[in-house]
């Protein structure tokens, strides 16, 4: 149910391993040489100029500015120009900060490390990731059998001499024989889908599908092909306009994907997504169009019914709800908002489909939120978030409790990974200050035993976390992680990093990541709030904080930083904040509502002309969560908060490190470039930079190169850190 705008993970064996927490991270005692020092070429430390327009556009009775609107045209030369003496001064700039060859050498030992994910059973086969210590990219495995010898299914570092060709999702085939793959260039979302035989590791020529932004494959029993969402290879096509234009096919392997038959037409509507799921079975096939991150229709067929078996029948249509269902030995199992914000299972047999049939099976918990159920070794696993942290039952098929699963404490776990028939069962934990690990587990017994023990090169004793409630602007009370040294006094002076996102029903959990230790082992500490707009506390929170109520999200990041500097955690000038995607949103727009209340901000591939956002890239599928300015009623609310419309001149605007990617086709880099002009031509404190990093072969989650994360986040690391007076 959880569906997050930013994908900073770039290598997950989706199909196997589905909303899997990140891999852990084993201890490897080969040594990690420090990076050499970058090289630096004689730059002027001049800003680069950038040209202002007069452009002024009515809407609704407002007169919209946009002087950089040609900044847009990223085909232009003077734009390709400005954008590569952008990077080349922030880039000089960047390697100028104190600290930061020993931040890149740091990272390395951090980030180049031994890691296995959870292993996900087909037919009898085990199939999981892998990363090694001395390679860029995460390799596929497969086992014949749960201790059979390790085999390579794929590895991404081969694919090209660059690595620029990334691999994307992946679906095996339930009997283990076959796997559906994606590869993307450059990172981004547009992917050609391929089809490999397991055992002989050979990559068919014939079943080569073009148009696999969202395929999503979905395999029959006998393994002959899969259900797919397709896309059209039309360059005339806006990308905006492209998911209207997903289509649902059926691929018979050995067919040429040209002729392969419609399932669904498509869409028709760039704000809706389309796309199938068949049953293990075999016997139903959904049709599922989800309205943005808000609600689904569904509809299905029966494919055993042979007379009336190629008509969709309608499921749940017109709800403003979501809908997950599972079908198993006749059953449907629905995991649903519909009558409970905080989410409940339902259950029908396939005899009596309409709601009126429908029963209650795991109800509405009002403490907590069911955030996934699921049928494993003939039990219903359901995870739930209670004050965003995870927790773990196992129930029978009729609902009955059978025991809750013991955690090692709080934090996030992926919830039970295994088949319906299958006794064994994985699950992941971690928290801000554990390291990853994959428990396997009985569903029979409930033995439990850890799969994966983890170790990393940091020390998370010195360091604790504290969950504290603060009212937002409204009253709303706000919950917030704080991860900091036990010791800590509370005098104002330490430097601390807010970071959020509040937005698309995706919720922040604790989760170990080994970026923040740098850090955190320099004296700073890290917060975290659950802002409206997330999932963490419901549908109802999530649409606080979505559409018209979109200031609210602001005002409770900005209540964050508030509670921080009155309890004295920190102080303004010791304050940094950061954000990527819609969270680069939610920290533009603290930076221009607020620039007195923080230091130093990073904001990461982001959204930010809030106007025209949904004339680029995926924007016009958002328009379910932001509204469109081509409707009055949401012009005024989106105009009233884009952060490009209300920079401000001149005012004293916090450093900032807007940290961009040259291949982003989903949210288009034209919000960083924009933003960056209009910052430097506002800012009137001379000392606080504002930079433009564009990342290189990369989209919206970065490049998978791990060299690249190194020299990325030694970047954004060094900026923050030496903005705040830190030493390393």
């Amino acid at each position: 149910m959880k569906r997050s705008l930013l994908a900073l993970v770039p290598l997950v064996l989706a199909s196997c391993a589905p909303n899997v927490a990140p891999p852990p991270i084993v201890p490897v005692n080969q040594p990690v040489a420090a990076p050499p020092p970058p090289v630096v070429k004689e730059v002027s430390m001049k800003l680069p100029a950038t040209r202002k327009d007069d452009v002024v556009e009515q809407r609704f009775g407002v007169a919209v500015h946009d002087p950089y609107r040609w900044l847009e045209d990223v085909k232009s030369p003077e734009v390709t120009a400005w954008m590569s003496a952008q990077d080349t001064f922030a880039r000089a700039r960047l390697a100028t900060f104190p600290d930061r060859a020993r931040l890149a050498a740091r990272l390395k030992e951090l980030y180049y490390l031994e890691r296995i994910s959870a292993p996900s059973h087909k037919g009898d086969r085990y199939f999981y990731t892998r990363t090694h210590v001395d390679k860029e990219k995460a390799i596929v495995y497969w086992r014949e059998g749960e201790d059979g010898a390790e085999r390579v299914l794929i590895d991404p570092n081969t694919l090209s001499a660059d690595g620029t060709i990334s691999l994307g999702e992946i679906s095996v085939s339930w009997d283990g024989k076959q796997v559906a793959y994606a590869l993307r260039s450059n990172g981004s979302d547009e992917a050609t889908l391929y089809v490999m035989e397991v055992a002989s590791g050979k990559t068919s020529t014939i079943d080569v599908i073009p148009g696999a932004k969202y395929a999503s494959p979905s395999w029959t029993p006998s393994s002959d092909g899969f259900y797919y969402t397709r896309l059209p290879v039309d360059p005339t096509i806006p990308i905006a306009d492209l998911p209207g234009w997903s289509e649902v096919r059926f691929h018979k392997l050995g067919d040429d994907p040209k002729n392969d038959a419609l399932v669904h037409e498509k869409t028709g509507d760039p704000t809706t997504f389309g796309g199938a799921s068949l049953s293990r079975d075999g016997r139903w096939l959904f049709y599922y169009r989800s309205h943005g991150w808000n609600s689904d229709d569904v509809w299905l067929r029966d494919l055993h019914d042979k007379k009336h078996g190629a008509s969709w029948i309608p499921f749940v249509n017109g709800v403003d709800a979501h809908f997950a269902i599972e079908a198993w030995k006749d059953r449907f199992y629905i995991t649903t908002n519909d009558g409970a914000p905080r989410y409940r299972v339902m259950v029908t047999d396939v005899k009596h489909l309409a709601k009126s049939h429908w029963k209650e099976l795991v109800p509405e918990d009002k403490q907590a939120v069911l955030d996934g159920a699921s049928v494993v070794g003939g039990h219903l696993a359901v995870s739930w978030m209670r004050n965003a942290s995870s927790e773990i039952e196992l129930r029978t098929l009729e609902g009955k409790l059978v025991r809750k699963v013991a955690l090692p404490g709080i934090g996030s776990s992926s919830g039970f990974l295994g088949q319906p028939e299958d006794d064994a069962a994985y699950f992941t934990f971690s928290s801000y200050t554990t390291p990853d690990e994959i428990r396997r587990t009985s569903i029979k017994s409930g033995e439990t035993r850890v799969w994966a023990n983890v170790k990393v090169p940091v020390d998370p004793a010195p360091y604790l976390v504290e969950q504290v409630w603060f009212p937002s602007k409204d009253g709303t009370r706000i919950s917030m992680f704080i991860i900091r040294r036990r010791d800590l006094v509370k005098d104002g002076s330490v430097p601390f990093l807010l970071t959020g996102y509040g937005g698309f029903n995706s919720s922040e959990t604790p989760y170990f990541a080994s970026t923040y230790f740098p850090f955190l082992e320099a004296g700073g500490a890290v917060a975290i709030p659950n802002l409206r707009g997330g999932g963490e506390y419901g549908e109802g929170w999530h649409k606080a904080g979505m559409g018209a109520n979109k200031q609210n999200v602001f005002d409770d990041f900005i209540g964050a930083a508030e509670y921080l500097v009155r309890e004295r955690y920190t102080s303004a000038g010791k304050l940094a904040i950061m954000g990527g995607s819609n969270g680069g949103l939610l920290v533009g727009a603290a930076t221009v509502q607020r620039p007195e209340l923080f230091r130093a901000v990073v904001c990461q591939v982001p959204l930010l002309d809030m106007v025209r956002y949904h004339l680029f890239g995926s924007g016009k599928t958002w328009i379910e969560e932001y509204g469109s300015a081509d409707k009055e009623t949401e012009f005024h609310t989106l105009h009233a908060y884009s952060p490009y419309h209300h920079v401000a001149a001149p005012v004293a605007y916090p450093s900032l490190l807007m940290m961009s990617a040259d291949s982003d086709d989903r949210v288009d880099p034209m919000h960083a470039r924009k933003m960056v002009a209009a910052l430097q031509a506002a800012q009137s404190n001379g000392e606080r930079p504002i930079l433009l990093r564009i990342e290189q072969h990369a989209g919206h989650g970065g490049a998978d190169l791990v060299k690249q994360h190194v020299e990325s986040s030694a970047d954004w690391l060094a900026f923050v850190m030496s903005e705040l007076g830190m030493k390393g």
